[in-house]
């Protein structure tokens, strides 16, 4: 048996690879260049046309970009009206944005439990959670896999609910054909360096709702317009404009925005890549009866953003933080997605305690995020099998 480099055998890779990476190419940097040469950096030509991209690419009919994707979920929930006394719904396996959103408005975030096979929040779970405080749901498509959507909207109708759309992890992913952005009432976008299409930074909301995107509008921009409708004192003047409602400056940047929209032309050639990926580490892994592969609901035509590699612990000799060092050894660099978000201290402060959502907790500890990424050569896809394939046949009971 060959002998882990966590304990001086030989890496498999002689370089490291990370869990994630950017896929930036010369039409991407060119872009940028034009805007630095062009009359705007920011509040230009380029962010209008990265919110009619964006509409074209999820077939939305409104788009706002903004700076991040904390400020989408942020401004989405502020349009949804989320306030003090109000509760919201939101998976516990997220980053912390997902449930800090419903917080900055001065509501309560609600954790349902997640689905033990797909990871994603679990319908029966929402309906048992509502009261008549509820206010909405935010239901996030974690990996990329979407949620169930359908189940999800006809509980919202039901109770009267918004429903918002975590997808930072799903640009690309259709539901039953549809793509994911034109689906609930409002649904949020990342474009970290390590997501499907990235922006540096950058994030977005989309919603087939005029009213909606009306308040996002504002929002996005310190509440300020020029729209001469929604004034208190309007006025035929030039220069005029008027603060009509408290926001923020969430503005995205034109060198952001034509970045994006560079990225966004390959979104099917990146979307295509990280498919096979996971399809040949779903092969692989799948023979390995110590790892459980993540189950995919056939609904979700999924563009994955992370590939969760989860560890049947009953049949190791090792806990999931040895395999974690052990695959760093091996030059393959892993990240845990995610803590369940009651578990962070903040939260702790506010009264929750462990033990609200079992199967999410139990995930924990039990998962990493092992590479996936367009760049990744099939040399490197094979590295990345072949030194799990090492560890698991080490610490196999």
């Amino acid at each position: 048996m060959e002998k882990p480099a966590l304990y001086g055998g030989t890496p498999v890779r002689e370089k490291a690879i990370s869990y994630g990476r950017q896929c930036i190419e010369e039409d991407d940097i060119q872009a940028v260049v034009d805007v630095l040469r062009s009359d705007y950096l920011t509040c230009g030509p380029m962010v209008d046309a990265l919110d009619r991209k964006l509409c074209e690419v999820t077939g939305a009919k409104y788009a706002v970009a903004v700076s991040n994707g904390t400020a989408a979920l942020h401004i989405a929930a502020m349009a949804a009206g989320f306030g003090p006394g109000d509760e919201v719904i939101v998976s516990p396996i997220t980053f912390a944005a997902s449930a800090n959103c419903v917080l900055y408005c001065g509501a309560k975030p609600v954790f349902a439990d997640i689905k033990n096979d797909t990871y994603n929040i679990d319908p029966a779970c929402v309906e048992k959670l509502i009261t008549p405080a509820t206010k909405g749901i935010v239901a996030v498509d974690f990996t990329g896999q979407a949620t169930e959507l359908d189940a999800l909207r006809e509980i919202a109708k039901k109770h009267h609910l918004i429903l918002i759309e975590d997808a930072a992890h799903a640009m690309g992913t259709k539901y039953k054909g549809q793509p994911v952005g034109s689906i609930a009432d409002m649904t949020c976008f990342s474009f970290h360096p390590v997501k499907t299409v990235t922006s540096g930074e950058g994030g977005a909301v989309t919603t087939n709702d005029e009213a909606l995107y009306q308040k996002l509008l504002l929002y996005r921009s310190h509440g300020i317009t020029r729209n001469q409708s929604i004034m208190k004192h309007p006025t035929d003047a030039a220069w005029y404009n008027e603060q009509v409602d408290l926001g923020y400056n969430y503005r995205i940047t034109d060198m952001q925005s034509a970045l994006l929209i560079s990225q966004l032309n390959k979104l099917t050639r990146f979307s295509d890549r990280r498919k096979e990926i996971v399809n040949r580490y779903d092969e692989a892994f799948s023979r390995m009866p110590e790892l459980i592969v993540q189950k995919e609901i056939p609904e979700s035509d999924t563009t994955r953003h992370l590939y969760i590699l989860r560890l049947d612990l009953e049949k190791l000799t090792c806990d999931r933080k040895t395999f974690f060092n052990a695959l760093a050894a091996e030059n393959v660099r892993a990240q845990v997605h995610y803590l369940p978000v009651y578990w962070h201290s903040y939260y702790e402060s506010l009264g929750y305690e462990k033990g609200l959502c079992p199967n999410a907790e139990k995930l924990y500890n039990e998962i990493m995020s092992i590479p996936l990424f367009p760049a990744m050569t099939d040399a490197d896809v094979e590295d990345v099998i072949a030194a799990v394939k090492k560890l698991v046949d080490y610490f196999r009971k």
